[in-house]
């Protein structure tokens, strides 16, 4: 039987029911340099699936497959923005009323079946939402933590550092992101924003350990394993 997925949550035994994964694209200067962009764009936004999460619990450490079809899987740290009151056409000086709170996810990317996307004026699903594509550590409630503004936000593959900003650097922030987002869709509990990462992402190998922090949040801990 189909369970609705759901993450952790610190503190308590409470899960927090995940009903939608949005995921804004190039929200760090040095980010979209990287991918070739330049300026502050317009937001945009792609989905992933909800079965895509792979959560983990604070202290433990999750798996992801290798993925099917592809060469070139990369990870991207992010902070995580969790709908706890929805709403529609959002101001983004009351945006930070509709976040429940907070966590550290990844947004593994299948690099080469998204450029393929690219280039052939296609979608990214085959990109961006596939199994195991968004873990995503526990969530930390706002009454607790606040909406944060600005924090160290890094990753390290095998102990290297190989990520590491701070959220303020994003060009968009979470409540501007809810406001533009809500101009299109009306936001519910349960929705879930991956809020964009900074420079510094790569393609991880079979057997690579994965550790990502965000200060305040703590880390996510997972290793990539062998195809299924």
């Amino acid at each position: 039987m189909w369970q609705q997925p759901s993450l952790p949550v610190i503190g308590c035994k409470d899960r927090f029911p995940v009903r939608r994964i949005f995921c804004v694209g190039r929200n760090y200067v040095e980010h979209q340099k990287e991918m070739g962009g330049d300026g502050r764009e317009q937001p945009f936004f792609f989905c992933k699936a909800p079965h895509d999460l792979v959560a983990v619990d604070a202290g433990e450490s999750g798996k992801l497959h290798y993925p099917p079809m592809s060469g070139n899987y990369h990870w991207e740290t992010e902070m995580v923005a969790l709908i706890g009151k929805g709403g529609y056409k959002i101001a983004a000086e009351r945006a930070n009323e509709h976040v429940w709170g907070y966590a550290v996810g990844l947004d593994m990317t299948r690099r080469d079946l998204q450029q393929q996307g690219k280039d052939k004026g296609r979608p990214w699903s085959f990109g961006k939402d596939f199994d195991e594509a968004a873990p995503c550590g526990p969530v930390t409630p706002a009454s607790k933590l606040g909406h944060p503004s600005k924090a160290k936000l890094w990753l390290k593959v095998n102990g290297e550092l190989r990520q590491q900003s701070d959220i303020d650097q994003m060009i968009w922030s979470v409540p501007e992101q809810i406001a533009f987002l809500t101009q299109y869709y009306t936001l519910e509990a349960g929705d879930v924003i991956f809020t964009g990462t900074p420079a510094g992402v790569g393609a991880a190998k079979l057997g690579d350990e994965l550790v990502a922090g965000i200060d305040g949040l703590g880390e996510l801990h997972v290793s990539v394993v062998a195809p299924r």
